[in-house]
């Protein structure tokens, strides 16, 4: 038995050069795919992210006007201490307009890529993914 191993292995000296060449073109193949795949996952990924942290924060913005009457004088500062403390400051904003009496503007960014935002102007707007806060 050994002597049929030690014959087959004095025998095969390795790959040749085509086995190899055709082991790398299927890794190239593979990676040339897998790669774009990924990177569409990965912006859809941090979309979701924005449009999610959004939807989190929009009850905390509506008992801020259920409680005050307005939505004048909101802040994210105030939100988180009053309403959920889980708001994260760096993730969930206002618009550039200050909340008037019956309207406001949040925005989420997603917390892995800064360019990916989720906004909603007003409460009975949509939340827009991709679009940010005039």
């Amino acid at each position: 038995m050994l002597d049929k191993l030690r014959k087959r292995l004095r025998s095969e000296k390795g790959f040749t050069l085509i086995e190899l060449l055709v082991v790398m073109i299927i890794l190239a193949i593979l990676t040339a795919i897998a790669i774009p795949s990924y990177l569409s996952f990965r912006d859809r990924a941090n979309k979701s992210a924005a449009g999610a942290d959004l939807r989190a924060a929009i009850p905390s913005v509506e008992a801020f006007f259920s409680d005050h009457g307005t939505y004048a004088g909101m802040t994210v500062a105030a939100l988180k201490a009053s309403y959920d403390q889980s708001i994260n400051p760096s993730i969930i904003s206002l618009g550039t307009a200050a909340p008037s009496a019956t309207t406001y503007c949040v925005q989420a960014k997603s917390p892995n890529d800064q360019t990916k935002v989720a906004s909603k102007a007003g409460p009975s707007a949509q939340i827009v993914v991709g679009t940010a806060c005039p």
